[in-house]
């Protein structure tokens, strides 16, 4: 191959425009990405950017000395709109046309959005542009916040809008928040922090619409329009709400591809090894169902990497991207961390502390074996258990991960 374009400039896409070169592609690199900025870190952004407790330059995930060393062209604040695999060449929104032997899909997903137009005041927590407007909007003063979703960036979002003063509620759907990723007992135990930590969760009701109100004249560099007042509920409340934060899921980026041949649903369809119905064209990361699963996770977009880059420049799998999903969240000062490959069914046992304490680790069990780990405020135990279980999925006998758990 003489030349790579990688789809997509954030964490997913840095990784694979190293593993290109680490791997020993020296042609040209090109890296498109729809974002003015440079490759930087997003779980950050609901935590210490929201708060400012740090600044954007330490979102960074390159230094200059690495980007010289990448050698690679950056397009960035350019919009990808299509893909002619028959032509090899990535067409951008601009005019502008790469022609290439290669492509590296990992152009993402975005925050999914309430039906209809947006007042003022109304924000979904995705980007860095995102995170700029929120913490901009936050700023003058105690809000009413409402975040509507109760998973990850919900739950992050209202501690950090909760530990700078605002008054907060959460409103979940589901009759648990991260019920389908925790289970009924470990989704209650967490859903324990947004009490401790001062906000009100409210679960087992959706959210019909907004309402909003014309402004007399608004805020000194807001754009005009009608803002936010009030969040809607099935059940006939109206919470009020100077500032929203819709936090319910995300959509990958696929729109691009439409009218070329490869299989879209629910992200890019490839095989195990990240390879698409055309060898050329690999994805990874949040846009990538790889062997039917797409998995929005930090360890997706940088284990699938490796493997999706070998098989890339050997034209065929030789390899399959499987990492054991791990996530980890920080909210109202406590880290939830969670590894492993939980199913419904799977019973649950507290090895050490307890949830009423707010510290504890718990196994995931099937059949007489560990199938996943969620520990509060217990990293050290989690990390040996995490190790074991990401070793276990090479070993033959499921029981081997048990006897190396119980001397915890």
């Amino acid at each position: 191959m003489r030349t790579v374009t990688v789809v997509g400039a954030s964490l997913a896409g840095l990784y694979a425009a190293r593993e290109l070169r680490a791997q020993g592609f020296d042609g040209r690199l090109v890296i498109v990405g729809e974002e003015p900025h440079a490759s930087y870190d997003r779980p950050p952004l609901s935590k210490d950017f929201l708060t400012g407790r740090a600044a954007e330059d330490r979102l960074a995930l390159s230094d200059p000395e690495e980007t010289r060393e990448l050698g690679a062209e950056w397009l960035l604040g350019v919009r990808a709109r299509g893909l002619d695999a028959r032509g090899r060449a990535v067409e951008l929104a601009d005019g502008g046309t790469v022609r290439c032997d290669g492509v590296v899909i990992a152009t993402g997903a975005s925050a999914r959005r309430l039906p209809g137009p947006a007042p003022a005041g109304v924000h979904t927590l995705r980007t860095l542009d995102d995170a700029r407007a929120l913490r901009a909007d936050l700023r003058g003063g105690p809000r009413r916040v409402v975040v509507i979703g109760g998973g990850f960036i919900g739950a992050e979002t209202a501690s950090s809008c909760a530990s700078l003063g605002h008054d907060v509620t959460v409103v979940e759907a589901a009759p648990l928040p991260l019920l389908p990723q925790l289970g009924p007992e470990l989704a209650a135990a967490c859903a324990q922090l947004h009490e401790r930590g001062g906000v009100r969760l409210l679960t087992g009701v959706g959210v019909t619409g907004l309402r909003e109100a014309s402004r007399v004249g608004p805020e000194p560099g807001e754009e005009p329009g009608p803002r936010v007042t009030g969040v809607a509920l099935a059940d006939g409340r109206v919470l009020p709400a100077d500032v929203v934060v819709v936090g319910i899921g995300a959509v990958p980026n696929t729109g691009w591809l439409a009218g070329s041949t490869l299989a879209v649903r629910d992200g890019v369809l490839c095989d195990g090894g990240c390879v698409t119905s055309l060898p050329q064209v690999v994805a990874v990361g949040d846009v990538a169902r790889a062997d039917g699963v797409r998995a929005e996770h930090w360890t997706s977009a940088t284990a699938q990497p490796r493997a999706a880059v070998r098989n890339l420049l050997a034209g065929r799998t030789l390899e399959h991207a499987r990492p054991l999903p791990y996530f980890w969240s920080d909210q109202y000062g406590c880290r939830i961390q969670y590894a492993g490959r939980r199913r419904a069914g799977d019973t649950v046992r507290i090895v050490s502390g307890s949830p009423q304490d707010g510290r504890f680790l718990a196994h995931y069990e099937r059949d007489g074996s560990v199938t996943a780990v969620l520990a509060l405020d217990m990293p050290r135990p989690f990390t040996r258990i995490r190790r074991e279980l990401a070793r276990a999925e090479t070993r033959p006998t499921p029981g081997a991960v048990v006897g190396a758990v119980g001397a915890i």
